[in-house]
C-alpha cells in the first residue's frame, strides 16, 4: 500500500510539473530532464511511469478535460445571483487558476503536439451555452450576441496562457479579475452588478 501512495505521488508530481513546463517553454522545448528535474525524480522514475513527453502531455488534457467539465459545477454554489453569467465567470476563474488547465489550452494550440482534445472547442461551446442562456434570461446588453460575447470571453481567457509568464495562481487570477471589470459591464444587462458578481468571485479566490 506504501509502494502505491508513494507511486501515485510521483505520478502526480510529473504530471503537474509537466504541465509547469509545456505552459512556460512549449511542447518542443519542454525536455524530459527538466520535468524530471522540476518533480524532484530521476529520468528513469519518469519514464516508468510515462513513455515520455507525448504520454504526458495527453494525461494533462485528459486532466484538464475533467477540470473544464467540473468547473461550471463548482460555480453553480458560489457567488453571488448572476446566473448563466455568474457560471461563466466563476468558471474561468478555476480554469485559470489550474496549471494544468493552462499547459493543455497552449498544447492544443501548439503545432508540434499533435492534440486528442479539443479544450479550446470544447471551452467555446460551454461558454456559448452560457451566454445562450444568459440572453434567454435578459442577462446581456441589447445589441450584444451570445456568439459576439463568446467569441470575446474565449479570446481572452485562453489567452492568458500568454500572459504573466504562463504562471496560475494570484497573479493570473488578478489579471482575470481586471479583464472581467472591463468586460463584463460592456456584455451584461442592468439585471447584473458586474462589480459586484466579479469582486465575490475574486475574494473568495484569494481567501
Amino acid at each position: 500500500m506504501v509502494k502505491q501512495e508513494r507511486a501515485a505521488r510521483t505520478r502526480e508530481s510529473l504530471v503537474h510539473a509537466a504541465a509547469e513546463v509545456f505552459a512556460q517553454e512549449g511542447f518542443t522545448a519542454a525536455s524530459i530532464a527538466a520535468i524530471s528535474q522540476r518533480a524532484g525524480v530521476s529520468t528513469g522514475a519518469l519514464h516508468f511511469h510515462f513513455d515520455g513527453k507525448t504520454s504526458l502531455a495527453l494525461v494533462v488534457e485528459e486532466r484538464a478535460e475533467r477540470t473544464l467539465r467540473e468547473a461550471a459545477a463548482v460555480a453553480e454554489g458560489r457567488g453571488p445571483a448572476g446566473g448563466p453569467l455568474r457560471v461563466l465567470v466563476g468558471s474561468t476563474y478555476a480554469l485559470a487558476e489550474d496549471v494544468v488547465v493552462r499547459a493543455a489550452f497552449a498544447l492544443c494550440a501548439d503545432a508540434a503536439h499533435s492534440s486528442r482534445v479539443d479544450l479550446r472547442g470544447q471551452w467555446r461551446r460551454r461558454a456559448e451555452e452560457l451566454l445562450v442562456e444568459a440572453e434567454r434570461a435578459g442577462l446581456l446588453a441589447e445589441g450584444v450576441s451570445p456568439q459576439d460575447a463568446t467569441r470575446l470571453v474565449v479570446a481572452l481567457t485562453v489567452g492568458l496562457e500568454g500572459l504573466e509568464g504562463g504562471e496560475p495562481g494570484p497573479g493570473a487570477r488578478q489579471l482575470l479579475t481586471r479583464i472581467w471589470s472591463v468586460v463584463l459591464p460592456g456584455i451584461a444587462s442592468g439585471e447584473v452588478e458586474p462589480e459586484v458578481l466579479v469582486e465575490a468571485f475574486a475574494a473568495k479566490e484569494t481567501d
